[in-house]
Order: structure tokens, then sequence, then C-alpha cells
């Protein structure tokens, strides 16, 4: 979702006035099937304006726009499909000891006894009335018992959120804290309150665009050390939303999930609508390596989010029942809840440690952009699906993090004529307590040009940027050349590399051109006339240019001075006397192969 302009006021009223009760008032947009293929489906949250977020379920539908939903049979993907697929246990060791914090906005009424009735249908074990753990707990945004409003839009988030983040971790505790409105300012204030109740891990599955305020909600929300913290990244296609685009998250991306008849892992696609790209202001983080983004990359991991392959989910507050919901508001709880399950609820990066722990998903696409990798799955890291799902554990867990580097380079391409100059910026970021001095060299150049670096190392602490300048050559081929830059440690092989892209342009060859003033004059005949040619310099022209006139009459008579000329020259033209007429003459001058002409007129009298 997008924020676009609006008055906040106005529209935070209308949410509170249509977003509550039934399940129609909920839905704001058409239904819609994934290039016209599988079930309908639709979000059930408003569209977010300027300050607020809106969540990202999206709930089967027929063709009309009506949830299907049955009061006795589930649809979509349950527990078992779920823990076979990921590989992954049901619990963790001691139960209890890790509390997932789902925040969400608005009230679900309906949520104890709707996740009653879930774990009843799946038989999974019961969470207590806290303090009796395994718990779960609702709480508003100061942590009391008076709740918000309900909307059912939101209420539907809140049952899948809930739901999904039980049937992973099955005795880990659930705390659900409802947010009084859908504002940032209110869900980050709940997102302040799981952390101050003790939250080991948090899941937010909701968004908006992104926005030059992103930095200032980071340090006031989301900025939580020892807190890993889940954001979906949208389902509106290749786009950039925040939370997810905040360095202090973990950023997690939608895909569709494919089973056998067993329920085992068959196959992933990255989901058409998926969120993914570039942020335009939140930096890059030290953990973070691709090269086609010099700011915040979305996503970092993924998980099923496609309606199609959604989950079963039981919601009762202005919908019928089971439902089938999908959207990268599964694959946040879901996410959430294996690093629960992992023991690591303090490092949200430690899926970069240890990529080869995950499915590496390498087809399918949410849209068009360039570098192509933000949009479209492939080999190893990309946009939509980041460094994949879950396969077990292993690449969750808390991986002790090496002192490591990063290079970056703005801008990443330049364009510089022959026998010029141009620059780069080369910016060394530490990571995991790194403090060598890192040497700079490129690579890749074309002839004739000839690199140099600024300093020529780089230090954490001290002097972490390096400005790369090249210098052409008049004879350096004119083309599109790809630099290496490469960085390494002083004192160890840690050695890492960045490429810039270096277009250069043919110089334009030596020219010259004329003008000739006046352009027109009069003479009374018999007599003479001059006029001043003057010799154009293009491009570094140093030759001389001889001169001609043509188009005069018969017995006129004209003249150079010079001639050849280097600058200028005086043109004089003599008349016998003459009948009125009007003449047009051309003077063209010559150099080598090069030839120009200009044009005055004469007015004979």
């Amino acid at each position: 979702m997008r924020r676009t302009p609006a008055l906040v006021a106005a529209t935070a009223f209308l949410v509170l006035v249509l977003g509550a009760g039934s399940a129609s008032s909920a839905s704001r947009d058409q239904p819609r099937r994934d290039h016209d293929r599988g079930h309908w489906f639709e979000h059930t949250c408003a569209q977010a304006a300027p300050g607020f977020a809106a969540c990202g379920a999206q709930v089967v539908t027929d063709a009309s726009g009506n949830p299907l939903a049955s009061a006795s049979t589930p649809a979509g993907y349950g527990p078992g499909q779920f823990h076979t697929a990921y590989n992954l246990p049901t619990g963790i060791a001691a139960a209890g000891a890790k509390t997932i914090a789902i925040v969400d906005a608005y009230d679900d009424p309906n949520i104890a006894s709707d996740l009653a009735a879930y774990d009843s249908q799946y038989g999974l074990p019961p969470l207590g009335t806290y303090p009796a753990s395994p718990w779960f707990r609702k709480v508003n945004q100061t942590g009391g018992a008076s709740y918000p409003a309900g909307n059912s839009g939101w209420a539907l988030e809140i049952s899948l959120d809930v739901e999904t983040a039980h049937e992973i971790c099955q005795n880990c505790n659930i705390l659900l804290v409802e947010a009084g409105s859908a504002s940032y300012a209110n869900l980050g204030a709940a997102e302040n309150e799981a952390v101050a109740l003790g939250a080991s891990v948090i899941s937010n599955s909701y968004g908006g665009g992104d926005s030059s305020s992103d930095t200032t909600y980071d340090s006031l929300y989301y900025n939580h050390p020892g807190v890993v913290i889940t954001a979906s990244t949208g389902d509106s296609g290749y786009g950039v939303e925040y939370p997810a685009s905040s360095p202090d998250v973990v950023a997690v991306g939608g895909t569709t999930l494919n089973l056998n008849s067993d329920n085992t892992y068959a196959s992933e696609t990255a989901w058409v609508d998926g969120g993914s790209g570039c942020s335009a202001y939140e930096a890059k983080p030290s953990w973070q390596h691709d090269t086609g983004c010099t700011h915040r990359t979305v996503a970092d991991v993924s998980a099923d989010a496609d309606p199609n392959t959604g989950a079963a989910v039981y919601d009762t507050y202005g919908y019928g029942g089971w439902l089938q919901v999908g959207g990268t508001s599964l694959s946040s709880p879901l996410v959430a809840s294996v690093f629960a399950l992992s023991g690591n609820t303090s490092n949200g990066s430690a899926p970069y440690s240890d990529p080869g722990g995950l499915n590496d998903v390498t087809s399918g696409s949410n849209g068009s952009c360039s570098p192509a990798y933000l949009c479209t799955a492939g080999p190893g890291y990309d946009g939509p699906t980041g460094l994949g799902t879950p396969n077990g554990l292993a690449a969750f867990g808390s991986a002790a993090v090496s002192p490591d580097f990063s290079l970056s380079a703005s801008p990443s391409s330049r364009t510089v004529t022959q026998g010029s100059a141009t620059s780069y910026a080369i910016t060394m970021t530490p990571s995991g307590g790194f403090t060598d001095t890192v040497n700079l060299t490129a690579s890749g150049l074309p002839s004739g040009a000839v690199p140099g670096f600024s300093p020529t190392s780089v230090s954490s602490g001290t002097t972490s940027s390096s400005t790369l300048s090249v210098t052409t050559a008049s004879t350096t081929p004119a083309g599109t050349y790809t630099v290496t830059v490469t960085g390494k440690d002083a004192s160890s092989s840690l050695t890492h590399s960045i490429t810039v892209t270096l277009v250069v342009q043919a110089a334009a060859a030596p020219d010259f051109s004329l003008s000739i003033s006046p352009s027109s004059q009069t003479l009374r005949t018999p007599g003479s006339v001059s006029y001043t040619v003057t010799v154009n310099k293009l491009n570094g022209f140093a030759g001389s240019v001889t001169l001609a006139v043509s188009g005069l009459p018969s017995g006129f008579t004209s003249s150079f001075t010079p001639n050849p000329a280097t600058t200028s020259s005086t043109l004089t033209i003599t008349a016998p006397r003459s009948s009125r007429r009007t003449i047009t003459f051309t003077v063209t001058g010559t150099s080598g192969s090069l030839v120009h002409t200009g044009t005055a007129s004469l007015s004979v009298r």
C-alpha cells in the first residue's frame, strides 16, 4: 500500500467509521487473480493515508468479492503443511521461554475464542491465560485491557497473525498488542509496549510507502537491539514499504509454496504480488552486500504468501469461520516464529551468515526493474525472496558475526569524454567489530585510462571513504566498461569487490563553422562594400581556412584579407554601375577535407 496526500484526520475518521463491523465494509479493492489464474482474492484493509499503515491480509473470495467462508471445513495450508514443507519442529525445549509479539491495529474481540477453535481443529496444545505459561495475552498499546474499537479487516489480520504464530511455535507465549489506530504513532507505541512487556520477537504485518519520515520512525519505534523484529514487504508487487525497509527489522518477502502429496517441499517461486526493491531513504545495513542498491534492499528472507497457497484461518468477527488467507501478512509471523523456534531472538541478520541453510528460490518475478535482481528471483540473493525460505532452523540460529567490511560506490555509473576525467566516491562500511585497514585497487579499465585513489586505503573509525579518479586519454577507446574496485584487508586475506560502470564517449573531431557580418548590406554602384567572415573553431580546431566567394554577378570582383584565415578575414566586394537588385552570395571555407559555407546578401542601388 502507498501513502498518498490526504487529510490524515479525515481519513482516520473514515477508518474508524467504515472499518468496524462487517467484512464487506473492510474490503476496499476489487477481487483479482494473479495473471488470471487460481483463486480470486482481495485486501481486507483500507488503503493507508499519510502517517498511517494498512494491514496486508488478502482473503480468498468468489469473483464478486465475497469471502469464501466455511463454518466447519478449513481451506488452505495448516500446521502439518508448514512444518513438513519447511522442516520445522513444533516447539521449543522450554515451554514459554520465548514470547512472540503480534502488533496490529484495532481490536479483534473474538481472537481468544477463534484461537481456541483453531487449536481444537488441528489438535494443537491450547495456550493458557497469562501468566500461566505458555500463555496468550491481549493488551492495548499502553499494556492495559481497555481495547480499541473493533475493525473486521484488521481482525482478520489479527487472526492470521496469532494463529500462524501458534501453529509454528506451539509452546511459545503469544502477546497481542492492539494499537488504537493504524497510525504509525499508535502502531509504534504498541511496538514499544511489546518490548516493554518482554517480547522475544515481534511480527508486523502492515506497511505504507517509503517516506522521508521513516528514519525518524526507526529511532522512535523500531530500533530495539536484542529483539528480532519482522515486517511484511507488501502485497502490491515491486516497490518498497515501511517498516520492512527499516534496517532495524527483518524484511520478509512472499513466495508461492508448492507441496507434494505428502506435504513435503516441492518448489517455490517468488509471489507476483510480493513487495521488494531499493529504499530511497534508508541506509544499507552493514550485513547486506548486494551491489545494485546503495540503500536498504528489501527483502531479507521470505516464506509462503500467495493467497492461492495461503493459510487456513478461523475468524468470526465479521467473517463466517474458516477462510483461506495470504499476503506477506502470512510470511511475517511465520518467519518471526521460526526465529523463536531457533532460540535466536536477538540477531535478525543471522540468515546472512548461513544462506545455505535456506531454500534458495530461483524463479518468479513481481514486476519490471533495473537491476533485474531487485524484482526477479534468481540464484543467491534477490529482492522478492531475499536469501530464501526456511529449511529447518540452522540459518536462523545466532551465528557468531565475524569482523568484516563491505564496499559501496556512488554514483554507480559515470560518463566521460575521451581525454577527460571523472570520479566515484568509494565507501567502506565495517561490521562485526572490523578495525583493520583496507587497501583499494581498480581493474577492468580501458587502455589509456588511469585510476587513482585518494586516499589509497581506508579504515574504520578514521577515513572510511576514498575518491576514485579515472583519467582517460584522447586515444582511450569509446565504449562501456565494467570497472572492478577491490578492497583487501591489509592484515588478512579478507577481500571484497564491487563494480562500477564507466562510459567513454568519443571526443568530437576538430571542426569549424563560418559566420558573415553583417548578413546584409546596401551598395550604391559603382563602389565597394566590406563584410567580416569569422572562422569559428570547434573541438580544438587549429588549422587555417581558405576562403572563396560564389554567386556574384558578372563584372563584380571580390577579395579576402587575409586568405587563408585562422580567425577572421575581410571580404571586399567591388561592383560596377549596375541595375537595382538583391544578390545572395556564398562564402566557402576549406581546410583539408572540411568544407563549410555561409551566406549573406547585397542590395545594389
